[in-house]
């Protein structure tokens, strides 16, 4: 990057608060709540640009549900963070296929990330991001006949602590495994080269540098300090950011960019330092999982109880993020696009941090529409 200032903003990110986005929800909304009256709100030009629904409850009584992938049959995998327990959703109905090996459970520490490989079911595995005695790590796990077996690490030493770990996974469409990592609650490894904690990792399924890395590193991004949402528009991959204590960010992410912290907090535009394309302040937002559908990157918040929509083409923001469900559900962890083009929502009540309602914690089934 050399020194020079790198400003990715697609218009100028704003401050977003809840009195001034949220779409219509209350804190009086029951808590057995299955199904709503589509949720919009307006962009700054007054035009409804996304409309949410919160069609059914897929399923409940998950615990502290993290990871979630859908399969080729268009069932799903869950994984509970504190158990270690994967978990298969199909038709409604929940079901143990096994449990993650070595996990290790803290405040923010535990099975994390899921991810299918491509190739499924010709190469029957699964890869999971979890908590270990001493580092996060990787690990690739065979899955056929609905049950796990044959678990092998294929990346470790990732920094771990009990919070900052960061742990999504996600395939880009280039076939190689993206990952996000946390700065392991220790600021300096986000800026050092040779610690893989405040990163985006791009590997190979067995867990080596991909090709075409920049200088040939396991890592192509750095300066993170704790990436829990990664997703795909095409070739553009955004990822979702805990701040410290002011701004939340929404990266579009370019090889090779240095994301300033712990310098930079948010928009920040130091030399050398790529900016956000979208900020938030910490009591909104406090984002984990994201997903792409329909030129919208929707954003899992957990302490803002809400699930942000935010317009975006090319890597810019094009318009005023859009805030849904505001404290109907409590806190909100992982969204995903199911087969049938609809969100799958999951909350994150029984973490430690929330307020656990009647069938917590739950997936929800959000559509989309115009």
């Amino acid at each position: 990057m050399g020194g020079t200032k790198v400003r990715q903003r697609g218009g100028a990110a704003v401050v977003l608060t809840a009195l001034a986005l949220v779409a219509g929800c209350s804190d009086d909304a029951p808590a057995s709540q299955t199904t709503s009256a589509p949720a919009s709100s307006t962009t700054a030009g007054g035009q409804v640009s996304v409309k949410l629904a919160v069609a059914s409850t897929v399923a409940t009584g998950i615990e502290v549900p993290w990871g979630l992938a859908f399969l080729p049959d268009k069932t799903a995998l869950v994984a509970e963070r504190d158990s270690g327990k994967v978990k298969r959703i199909a038709d409604g109905q929940v079901s143990d296929v096994g449990e993650v090996d070595d996990v290790n459970a803290s405040s923010e520490g535990g099975l994390l990330g899921l991810a299918v490989d491509p190739g499924y079911p010709g190469r029957p595995y699964i890869y999971a991001y979890y908590s270990g005695g001493d580092d996060n790590r990787i690990a690739r796990i065979t899955y056929q006949d609905g049950r796990l077996s044959d678990q092998q690490v294929i990346l470790e030493g990732i920094p771990a602590a009990a919070i900052h770990n960061g742990g999504r996974l996600r395939f880009g469409p280039d076939g190689y495994l993206y990952a996000g990592t946390g700065d392991g609650a220790d600021r300096p490894n986000s800026q050092d080269d040779g610690s893989l904690g405040g990163k985006i990792l791009r590997i190979t399924t067995d867990g080596k540098a991909a090709p075409g890395n920049p200088d040939g590193r396991v890592w192509i991004t750095k300066g993170h300090r704790n990436v829990q949402g990664l997703a795909f528009d095409g070739n553009q991959l955004y990822a979702a950011e805990f701040g410290q204590n002011t701004w939340d960010e929404l990266n579009a992410i370019t090889p090779g960019a240095n994301y300033g912290w712990p310098a930079a907090e948010g928009i920040s535009e130091l030399d050398g330092m790529t900016d956000p394309i979208a900020q938030w302040h910490t009591s909104d937002a406090s984002p984990s999982g994201i997903a792409f559908a329909q030129g919208h990157v929707f954003m899992a918040s957990l302490r803002g109880q809400r699930l942000w929509a935010i317009p975006v083409a090319n890597g810019k923001r094009v318009g005023e993020p859009q805030a849904f469900f505001t404290n109907q559900y409590g806190r909100l962890r992982t969204v995903e696009v199911a087969p049938d083009g609809s969100l799958w929502l999951t909350t994150s009540n029984t973490d430690g941090r929330g307020d656990t309602r009647d069938g917590d914690d739950r997936i929800l089934r959000v559509t989309i529409s115009r």
